[in-house]
C-alpha cells in the first residue's frame, strides 16, 4: 500500500504536529487499525499518533444526475460549494464557510448552527456497500459511522441562495483567523462552550504558543510553533474548571490523535 509523508505543522489547520507516514486509500485494502484523516481541520496531532490513513484523489469528484448529487469523500467543501453555485443548487450553501473534506464533514455531521450535512444526505457508500441515512444513528456533531466513507449522495433542488452564503459569512465573522482546529468543544445543551470557558477565566489564557483565543474563547489557537502538550493542558484545564464551577463536562469537538491518550470520562459517569 502506498504511503505519503505529511508534515502536520504545515498540513493541519492548527499548524501543529510533526512529519508522519500516512497510508493512501485507493480501495478497500486499508489498515483496519489506522485512523482516517481528511483535510485535518478538526484534529490535534500528538507527538506519537496512531497509524494514519487518507483517501486518494480518486475520491475527489462531484456528479449530478437529475436531483441527486454524488460526491467523493475526498472532495473539499469549497469545491462542493462552488459546484452548487455554478449549477444553481440549494441546500449546501453552508459548505462555503465550513472547511474540510466531505468524508470528515459527514462522519461528524458537521454544520453551522441548525444547518448540518445530514439534512440533505441520502446515502453513504463504504466498503460494506451503500448505507441509507435511515440506518445511521446521528445527532449534534456525531454519528455512529465506523467505516471510512468513500462517497455520499444528497438530494438537491434549484435555487442557490447568495443571501444564505452572506449569512454564514457573518456567522463566522467572530471567529479568529489565527490557526486553530475550529471549535474546541461541543456546545452543551442550552449553553455555549465559549461562554463557559470565558466564565472560568480562560479566555485569552496562554501556555507556550497555544491560547484560548481572546476573540472567541472556544477556539484553541496556535500563535506559531505550538506544542501538543500545551494544547492538551489547556483543553483539560477547561474541562476541569468548567465542571468544578458549573457541573458541566465539556465534550471535545477536536479529535485528539495520540497513542495512549483517551479523553477522561465525564465525572458524572464515574462510579
Amino acid at each position: 500500500m502506498a504511503t505519503k509523508t505529511i508534515n502536520f505543522s504545515k498540513f493541519s489547520s492548527m499548524k501543529l504536529g510533526g512529519a508522519h507516514e500516512v497510508f493512501i486509500i485507493e480501495g478497500c485494502d486499508y489498515p483496519k487499525d489506522a485512523y482516517l484523516i481528511g483535510a485535518c481541520n478538526n484534529i490535534l496531532i500528538g507527538d506519537n499518533p496512531p497509524p494514519l490513513m487518507m483517501l486518494s484523489k480518486k475520491y475527489d469528484f462531484i456528479e449530478l444526475e437529475e436531483n441527486i448529487l454524488r460526491i467523493g469523500a475526498a472532495t473539499p467543501s469549497g469545491k462542493i460549494a462552488s459546484f452548487c453555485k455554478k449549477n444553481n443548487l440549494t441546500g449546501l450553501e453552508f459548505l462555503s464557510h465550513l472547511p474540510g473534506t466531505l468524508g470528515g464533514i459527514v462522519k461528524m455531521n458537521a454544520g453551522l448552527k441548525e444547518w448540518e450535512i445530514f439534512t440533505k444526505l441520502l446515502t453513504i457508500t463504504t466498503c460494506q456497500g451503500v448505507v441509507p441515512k435511515e440506518q445511521i444513528r446521528y445527532g449534534y456533531r456525531t454519528t455512529d459511522i465506523a467505516d471510512p466513507v468513500l462517497q455520499a449522495s444528497f438530494s438537491v433542488s434549484e435555487g442557490f441562495d447568495p443571501a444564505l452564503v452572506a449569512m454564514f459569512h457573518k456567522m463566522r465573522a467572530n471567529q479568529p483567523s489565527t490557526p486553530s482546529a475550529g471549535s474546541c468543544f461541543k456546545n452543551p445543551q442550552g449553553d455555549y462552550a465559549g461562554r463557559l470557558i470565558e466564565a472560568v477565566g480562560l479566555k485569552g489564557k496562554r501556555r507556550g504558543a497555544m491560547e484560548f483565543s481572546s476573540v472567541h474563547a472556544n477556539f484553541l489557537v496556535n500563535h506559531g510553533g505550538g506544542a501538543f502538550g500545551d494544547a492538551l493542558f489547556l483543553m483539560q484545564e477547561a474541562q476541569k474548571r468548567v465542571y468544578e464551577e458549573f457541573g458541566i463536562w465539556l465534550e471535545c469537538e477536536i479529535e485528539v490523535l495520540e497513542q495512549g491518550y483517551f479523553e477522561a470520562s465525564s465525572p458524572l459517569k464515574r462510579g
